[in-house]
């Protein structure tokens, strides 16, 4: 604890050129007096640390004493601080740890490189969750991780949504994609994903998970990922659509879909364009569409049109018979 804790004075001083003892003492969370024996310790082993007197004094290291980080281009730099995610490190239990990681490599930086990292994180920030989406509880999120990291057989309790099960799972991977996490695991010789959050117990065990030779969870996830949306059951729909209802038909159903959708040739007036567009899950298109407003058509199929026809005509008939507003605002769309 103590050798840590001379490492980080000697880090913080060399980051920030010097700070007083009670400045020290705020971030490494020891007292005063602590830091003053640490600064002594230093001196005693070699380091050249010296502390100045009055308003402007404090404790410093001498000019030019820092460990380089050699090798280590400007725009290396700006990645490795750019890439550190805050929120998935503290959600693993590891936001002290990074800080601590990017303190010391911060620290070690010739100076126009610390300059260039320092803008990094002052100019740029990383936020992973979608709008409107709150980070999801993820309680056992630290446990799955020691799991991963050591290797052993790990049972897990899954909420399955209409009951829970119990599961022993060779750990082989954590995932963070649009802010949910996802653990890789293996059982029964297939490698499957479980949704971290609906992981309500983890016990982990003593013996050796099965890892398969040449694993890699990257190109695993990507396959899957790429699998999942080409066998997820689609419709092909034809709209008619305001070209200003555009691009929030591209918010509601993404953009993949608007991307490869097919211009129709049949000309339409007062600035509507037609389109047939594959849409995922056709049980959930009609209320999508329905979200785009008035300025959207369905064509055909007449299943499709029939079904979003049908749910306006509830929403309309739930409003009449609660009565009319007290005031009516005109709504784009």
């Amino acid at each position: 604890m103590r050798a840590s804790r001379l490492l980080n004075v000697l880090l913080l001083l060399q980051t920030r050129g010097g700070l007083t003892a009670a400045e020290l003492a705020r971030e490494l969370e020891v007292s005063v007096r602590t830091i003053h024996r640490d600064v002594e310790e230093l001196s005693a082993a070699g380091v050249p640390i010296y502390a100045e007197r009055g308003p402007h004094g404090g404790i410093r290291l001498v000019d030019g004493y820092r460990t380089r980080l050699t090798g280590m281009t400007s725009e290396e730099a700006d990645a490795l601080f750019l890439a550190a995610l805050p929120g998935p490190a503290a959600q693993l239990g590891l936001g002290t740890v990074v800080a601590a990681a990017q303190l010391k490599v911060l620290a070690a930086l010739p100076p126009e490189l610390r300059s260039r990292a320092n803008r990094i994180v002052e100019r740029f920030h990383l936020d992973v969750a979608g709008w409107f989406h709150a980070d999801e509880p993820v309680p056992q999120l630290a446990a799955l991780s020691t799991a991963v990291w050591e290797g052993r057989l790990t049972t897990i309790v899954y909420d399955r949504g209409d009951d829970a099960v119990e599961r022993v799972i060779s750990p082989l991977g954590l995932v963070l994609k649009a802010g949910v996490w996802y653990v890789v695991g293996r059982i029964d010789g297939q490698t499957r994903t479980y949704r971290a959050s609906r992981v309500r117990a983890v016990t982990i065990g003593d013996d050796p998970a099965e890892r398969p030779v040449g694993f890699d969870l990257a190109t695993y996830w990507a396959e899957t990922s790429a699998a999942y949306e080409r066998d997820s059951p689609t419709v092909d729909v034809v709209i008619r659509i305001r070209a200003d209802r555009l691009p929030w038909l591209r918010t509601v159903v993404g953009d993949r879909p608007v991307e490869t959708a097919v211009p129709m040739d049949t000309p339409e007036p007062d600035g509507w364009r037609r389109f047939r567009i594959r849409l995922p899950w056709p049980d959930e298109v009609p209320h999508l569409l329905l979200a785009v407003g008035s300025g959207l058509e369905v064509v055909e199929p007449a299943e499709i049109r029939a079904r979003l026809a049908a749910t306006a005509g509830r929403v309309v008939d739930r409003y009449r018979a609660t009565g009319p507003a007290e005031e009516t605002p005109d709504i784009p769309g």
